[in-house]
C-alpha cells in the first residue's frame, strides 16, 4: 500500500544552564503552538522569508507559576492555541537571529542552527540565547519588558521578581518588522530560574522536526 499522507510531528526541549560551571537548572520538553507551526513553515516552504515566518526572538517570563503562603509551587497551562497567545508575563527577549546586526548583541551566543542526519526522518532546528551577566539592564526599554534592574545577589528569596523566570517561548519576527510582535510558536513553564549580577544563563532550544 502507498502512504499518500504525511504525518509530521514537531516535539521541543529545552536546557537552561550555566555555561560556566555547567549546572543544569531546567531540563524538560516544551509545548508547541501547531497553528502558528503551520503557518510558519507554510509560508517558508512557499518562499516569504522576506516577509518573516522564521525564528528571531526568545521571550522569557514571570507568570507560570504561582506560589502560595506555604511556598508550593504549581503550574499553570502553557499558552499554545491560536494565533493570540502571549506569555503569561513577559519581561524580556533577546534576538536569536544572526542576521540582525542592529538588535542581536552577540550572533555568536544567540543563534539558530539545523541539523540533521542523513538518512534519519526527523531535523532539528537548535536555537542558542545567552543572557549575559549584565543582562537585563535597567536603562534597556526595548528588551527588558520590566524596565527595571536584575538582582544582583544569588539569596534574593522573592520569587516573582522581575528577572526571575519561570516561561519562555520562541518568537518569529513580525511580518511589520516589529519587534517582539511577532507569533509564539512555543511555550515552556519551569520551576523559577534567578538571573543575577553573578550568573550567566543560556538557553538551548531544539525543536525537532520528524516526517514520517
Amino acid at each position: 500500500m502507498i502512504k499518500d499522507t504525511l504525518d509530521a510531528l514537531i516535539e521541543g526541549h529545552i536546557k537552561i544552564w550555566d555555561p560556566e560551571s555547567g549546572e543544569i537548572f531546567v531540563n524538560k520538553r516544551n509545548a508547541v503552538n501547531f497553528e502558528n507551526i503551520s503557518i510558519a513553515i507554510a509560508n517558508l516552504l512557499a518562499g516569504n522569508f522576506t516577509q518573516g515566518f522564521y525564528v528571531s526572538e526568545m521571550h522569557f517570563g514571570n507568570g507560570g507559576t504561582v506560589i502560595d503562603s506555604t511556598g508550593a509551587v504549581s503550574y499553570r497551562p502553557p499558552n499554545v492555541n491560536g494565533q493570540a497567545e502571549q506569555l503569561y508575563n513577559a519581561t524580556f527577549f533577546k534576538v536569536v537571529d544572526e542576521d540582525d546586526l542592529i538588535n542581536n548583541t552577540d550572533p555568536n551566543l544567540n543563534k539558530t542552527g539545523v541539523t540533521h542526519i542523513n538518512g534519519l526522518n526527523y531535523t532539528d532546528l537548535v536555537v542558542t540565547c545567552t543572557i549575559d551577566y549584565d543582562e537585563p539592564i535597567a536603562e534597556d526599554t526595548t528588551f527588558n519588558l520590566a524596565g527595571t534592574s536584575q538582582d544582583v545577589q544569588d539569596t534574593a528569596t522573592n520569587m516573582e521578581g522581575s528577572f526571575v523566570f519561570d516561561e519562555l517561548g520562541l518568537k518569529i519576527k513580525s511580518t511589520t518588522g516589529t519587534l517582539g510582535s511577532g507569533l509564539l510558536l512555543t511555550h515552556v513553564i519551569f520551576h523559577p530560574v534567578q538571573k543575577s549580577a553573578n550568573r550567566l544563563l543560556q538557553v538551548i532550544y531544539t525543536l525537532r522536526i520528524r516526517a514520517g
